[in-house]
């Protein structure tokens, strides 16, 4: 069924040599599928049955440009993006190997170091899975984080039921407390939304990345998504190399949990199996369900 949506939407937006479809697996949003063509290379095809916006796969194809034409790091090509499709050049799984991540280390580094900027968010909204993402801009990256990358989810419903009257309280103490729990640092380029599956590499290995939420904001926003999900045993080589080119202090760690609680509450948001995000944000919240 979901082979045969994509189909039909890549004849009506004019690829008609496509001759057969085969489903993706990773993506959690949308539908996705590999597509064999016959007078061209395979491509990846994404389409929602029913899209939230108009814009969402536009704002995606400007998220892997500013990827790559910001952050030099490597992305699929966009071959097309509308409002009822994406298609992109065919990336490779990763290897599984110490060095990818190796690499890695140095090309999330190099971003991040190079594309600090003065004020957190971004030109425009965009798009963290079905869900509009936020990025008015603003001077004060704590308030920035609180207002639009936290307290947000407070009205969605997934989020009012799993939470109660004292964990949003507690959710609300937490974004008060934001300048005494963490650094002050700049906005950088961050992807946004980089979980292992968004990680994959090029034709020659290097790490490339997909499916954007960008914004200007604390590079621990990135940092805290590769530590927090189900990152793979070779990665381990990833944190030490990062924390060594970025300077980062000793207590990073202590911090994933806060800073990775935006996530949580995307997850809990958008999906019925919410992957024990619930838990995640009663455990982190924990210490301020009660006034100091």
């Amino acid at each position: 069924m979901h082979s045969t949506i994509l189909w039909e939407r890549l004849r009506r937006a004019g690829l008609r040599d496509v001759v057969s479809v085969e489903p993706a697996t990773g993506g959690l949003a949308a539908l996705a599928g590999i597509a064999a063509r016959r007078d061209a290379p395979p491509v990846f095809v994404k389409a929602f049955t029913d899209a939230p916006a108009d814009d969402v796969f536009v704002v995606e194809a400007d998220g892997l440009a500013a990827l790559r034409e910001r952050g030099g790091v490597a992305t699929p090509e966009v071959i097309l993006a509308d409002r009822d499709l994406l298609v992109l050049s065919l990336l490779r799984p990763r290897p599984p190997s110490e060095h990818f991540w190796e690499q890695f280390a140095h090309v999330l580094a190099r971003m991040h170091l190079s594309t600090t900027h003065p004020r957190f968010g971004w030109d425009h909204d965009n798009w963290l899975g079905r869900r509009r993402q936020t990025n008015t801009w603003a001077d004060d990256g704590f308030a920035f984080f609180a207002q639009h990358r936290l307290l947000r989810w407070l009205g969605e419903p997934r989020v009012e039921a799993a939470l109660d009257a004292a964990d949003r309280a507690a959710l609300e103490r937490l974004c008060h407390r934001l300048p005494d729990l963490l650094p002050e640092r700049p906005a950088c380029l961050t992807h946004g939304d980089l979980w292992a599956q968004n990680i994959l590499a090029t034709a020659d290995g290097q790490p490339a990345l997909i499916d954007p939420a960008v914004s200007y904001i604390w590079a621990e926003v990135d940092l805290a998504h590769v530590w927090s999900t189900a990152s793979p045993p070779e990665a381990q080589r990833f944190f030490a190399v990062y924390a060594e080119l970025t300077s980062l202090d000793t207590d990073w760690r202590a911090r994933m949990p806060i800073v990775q609680l935006r996530q949580h509450l995307a997850v809990l948001a958008q999906f019925d199996d919410d992957w024990g995000a619930a838990d995640q944000i009663r455990a982190t919240l924990a210490p301020f369900r009660t006034r100091p």
